[in-house]
């Protein structure tokens, strides 16, 4: 009598909206093909510790519109070394885990292909808000992210138009300046600087001003990527420079939370759902991605050489209406 298949998921990296949803759809992916699951605690970190528990279908209840992720997660130093992948493919083994599933980034995917190497066939799936995974032109978490950040400036708008204010709204996008290029268009923002562009103060963000104060407009919003920084001196210089009051907001870690949008909660379900039909064919060493809009899956070494094209359309589409 052949042994039951037996796979396992983790999330790996920082946390993002929607990394629930795609525990959940490996889950139930996985135990309706027959197969055992095993979710892992603490990403790589908790696989090394043994932080392992069998999955049932109630295990992933009342879970997919929760922000975060319920496996938790955690960084691992010690995974980088070859020791610690062979001890974690090892235990993998001693289970009869043949596949796992890595949530998470290029660091996480990294992980994951040191593990396959070691012999455990692994799939990552692309969960982070930055949206700055070369491979995929969505990521589970980012429409939650930017749709979290938009709220938040709509919000500040409100006090800014009442006092006739610049206000300078940092967001996240360390690499990756998605999220402020797509915030900035939605809330109308008079200038955007992401880190794939050069500024020029002057011209990027000073002349934009006293152009459309010349249209009659009082209040302004500028939005700017984590990545760009320095939004505390902008506020000063623009205060010395044009004489208008100015206030520095930095959104920070708000972004990573909060329920799940529906984009993400589907995109994650269809990228679970995926994942578990590769191991069930013992395929290993891809990645899932979103590619013209279908799911589909690549080579996890073509994947991390690839390099993010940022979209220069939108950003001139930006540029052109936020006046």
């Amino acid at each position: 009598m052949s042994q039951q298949k037996a796979i396992a998921v983790l999330t790996s990296g920082g946390d993002a909206p929607g990394m629930n949803a795609a525990f959940r759809a490996v889950v139930r992916t996985g135990i309706n093909m027959g197969m055992k699951v095993y979710g892992i605690y603490r990403g790589f970190n908790g696989l090394l510790n043994k932080e392992v528990e069998e999955m049932n279908l109630r295990s992933v209840s009342e879970i997919i519109g929760n922000g975060g992720t319920k496996l938790y997660t955690a960084r691992s130093e010690e995974f980088k070394t070859p020791e610690a992948q062979q001890r974690a493919a090892d235990f993998c083994r001693s289970l009869g885990i043949s596949g796992v599933v890595v949530i998470g980034g290029d660091g996480s995917f990294r992980g994951a292909r040191a593990l396959t190497n070691a012999g455990i066939n692994c799939i990552g799936l692309p969960g982070t808000i930055d949206n700055d995974i070369a491979c995929s032109e969505y990521t589970v978490g980012f429409d939650t992210a930017m749709n979290t950040a938009l709220q938040m400036v709509d919000r500040i708008r409100d006090t800014a138009q009442s006092h006739d204010r610049c206000s300078i709204v940092e967001v996240m996008g360390r690499r990756c300046g998605d999220i402020a290029l797509q915030t900035g268009i939605a809330t109308g923002a008079t200038a955007i600087l992401v880190p794939e562009v050069k500024y020029n103060i002057e011209r990027d963000v000073i002349t934009r001003i006293i152009n459309t104060q010349k249209t009659g407009k009082k209040h302004f919003i500028i939005v700017v990527a984590e990545g760009v920084g320095g939004v505390r001196d902008l506020a000063k210089y623009i205060e010395q420079r044009l004489d208008i009051e100015a206030r520095a907001t930095i959104l920070g870690h708000v972004q990573r939370g909060g329920s799940p949008t529906l984009r993400d909660r589907v995109v994650a379900s269809q990228m679970g759902y995926k994942a578990v039909e590769l191991l069930k064919n013992n395929i290993g060493n891809r990645v899932v991605v979103m590619r013209d809009g279908k799911i589909a899956d690549l080579d996890i070494n073509e994947a991390l050489e690839m390099k993010r094209v940022f979209d220069t359309e939108l950003y001139k589409i930006a540029m052109t209406i936020s006046i």
